[in-house]
């Protein structure tokens, strides 16, 4: 059960701080499409908070396509992307029997994963089958420009793992791009997967959401580190350092100085390595961190400890593009 935690002393407001805290919990996978999330009432219990600032919360995460409200029944992670039955808009008649299409996408899964390749399968599902194949062609990865770096970690990994080309495209460049494509499949991180949708529905295109990783590892860290550690956070991606902030504050208030930089902030990323007993890193940063303490090597007593952490996109993410994409 995913524990969230408020300081009531923050300057950033604890709605804020509990958004955060479930929006990365939604992005992570720890609260997976139709999960219910806790009642008011539970929340209120665990966080300390008042059941209408929850309520507040719900209805920004409503708002932001994050979730549903059911009456009578209570708040629910939203499916997103394919997950969601977005590629019904192909066909009328996939409208007219969505169930009767969702058991055929099972039918293919399970065929899939009993090792029958997708040209086998084609005279039994030779719609699907040549969707699949044509979404194949072009796999396009999106993100915001004001956090391209995350869009680079995912094409960076997803090229690794799928060995085929990813083209990365700004989220305000995607409808363009997409007109000018005939086919292809759209894959962005969580956090973005309601604009993604946005313009690429009524293109008749799909859109996978990958989950992020979960950072329990260096969680578990952050809550054993002495007070007053100084500990460094470098990404390519601006959000996840935004996000990181919020979340670590949400924990240990102020107990820990954080500092973050991203990659190719060379003045942030001195005083990091400078300062900082420890650096959390993603992969992608690795490298830049370790040339850093090295460079800086003659200028401190003893360099921080490094923690760089897993693939940014889970694997199960990153099987369920190989199997959607028919690479399996």
């Amino acid at each position: 059960m995913v524990e969230f935690q408020i300081q009531p002393d923050s300057e950033i407001p604890a709605s804020t701080q509990l958004f955060n805290q479930i929006r990365f919990a939604i992005a992570s996978r720890q609260f997976p499409p139709g999960h219910r999330l806790p009642s008011t009432r539970q929340l209120a219990m665990q966080t300390g908070l008042h059941r209408n600032t929850i309520s507040k919360v719900y209805r920004q995460l409503e708002d932001e396509e994050f979730v549903d409200a059911r009456a009578g029944a209570g708040i629910f992670v939203r499916a997103q992307g394919d997950e969601g039955g977005a590629s019904g808009n192909r066909s009328p008649i996939l409208a007219q029997y969505p169930l009767a299409y969702k058991l055929v996408q099972k039918s293919l899964d399970d065929l899939l994963n009993q090792g029958c390749t997708l040209s086998h399968a084609r005279e039994l599902f030779l719609a699907e089958i040549d969707w699949r194949l044509r979404c194949s062609a072009r796999v396009l990865v999106t993100a915001p420009g004001y956090d391209i770096g995350a869009g680079q970690l995912m094409v960076r990994e997803l090229q690794e793992a799928l060995q085929i080309p990813v083209q990365l495209v700004p989220l305000e460049e995607l409808s363009v791009v997409l007109d000018q494509a005939r086919g292809g499949t759209v894959v962005t991180s969580r956090y973005f997967i309601g604009a993604a949708e946005a313009i690429a529905a009524p293109k008749s295109v799909r859109v996978i959401p990958v989950d992020i990783y979960d950072y329990s590892k260096e969680f578990k860290l952050l809550k054993s580190l002495p007070k007053d550690t100084t500990i460094g956070f470098v990404s390519l991606s601006s959000g996840i350092l935004r996000a990181a902030e919020v979340i670590i504050h949400s924990l240990r208030g102020d107990e820990l100085l954080i500092m973050t930089a991203q990659t190719d902030d060379d003045y942030k990323l001195k005083a990091i390595v400078r300062n900082a007993q420890i650096v959390v890193c993603d992969q992608a940063s690795n490298t830049a961190v370790k040339a850093a303490i090295q460079a800086a090597r003659d200028d401190i007593i003893r360099p921080p400890k490094v923690e760089c952490c897993e693939n940014y996109i889970g694997e199960k993410s990153i099987n369920l593009l190989k199997r959607e994409l028919g690479l399996e």
